[in-house]
């Protein structure tokens, strides 16, 4: 387990609760829009947190924090992840995961084990274009579509979210993305913000009109459509 980053309170990542952020090293993708890319490409370069370090400092803020989400890089390429989550859960704290969703197996375990209570998957683009979006030529997209198609029919909490990049996103794709997650509860659209850490800089952003009326577009096939990082 690679943690090169502890966030220990935040208002925004588990929606509904007071929240710390764990951010853990390495990716099996490579989004040109990444806003941590120092943790994809070279996080051996990055400091690291000890994982007992981490536990001590969540076992001091138990009265104050209500959940932990497991962030990244992609999470659920750690096989000692469900270890981990056993270990915070044991603390008494909610947990939410986020994910590109390339691990469907790990992901129905962790719910099995009743290990996650809130799964945040990254849908990058529409199937046509998930290759160019993720930076990986050979995604596997049957992967990611068993991913999809759990927690569609999943009692979990979960969200659906892409980041939208004017320069990677059309209507076209985002009317693709609505019919392939039709009936999802919530569907978040975040607006691409360079984080000065960016994978491939140059990318913009849509204006607030457009991803408004990207939104409308998906009204018919999702329960919640929202936007997120518009001002």
């Amino acid at each position: 387990m690679q943690i090169h980053g502890f966030n220990k309170l935040t208002l925004l990542d588990y929606p509904g609760h007071l929240a710390a952020t764990i951010f853990l090293g390495s990716c099996n993708m490579r989004c040109p829009f990444c806003q941590n890319a120092s943790l994809v490409i070279n996080p051996s370069a990055q400091p690291s947190i000890p994982v007992s370090d981490v536990l001590a400092n969540l076992q001091k803020r138990t009265n104050i924090l209500e959940g932990v989400c497991i962030s990244g890089g992609e999470p659920t390429i750690y096989p000692d992840l469900p270890e981990f989550i056993k270990d915070i859960k044991a603390l008494g704290f909610k947990v939410k995961l986020d994910t590109n969703g390339t691990n469907p197996a790990l992901i129905k375990a962790l719910v099995k084990e009743s290990l996650l209570d809130y799964i945040a998957m990254d849908i990058k683009n529409s199937k046509d274009k998930y290759a160019l979006t993720s930076g990986n030529p050979i995604i596997n997209l049957d992967l990611i579509d068993e991913s999809v198609a759990y927690l569609l029919t999943s009692p979990l909490d979960y969200e659906f979210r892409t980041t939208i990049v004017k320069e990677l996103h059309t209507k076209e794709d985002i009317l693709s993305i609505g019919e392939w997650i039709k009936g999802a509860k919530a569907y978040y659209l975040q607006s691409y913000q360079d984080s000065g850490d960016i994978l491939a800089p140059g990318l913009s952003s849509h204006t607030k009109e457009t991803l408004t009326h990207f939104a409308m577009l998906l009204a018919p096939f999702v329960g919640q459509v929202s936007l997120r990082g518009v001002d």
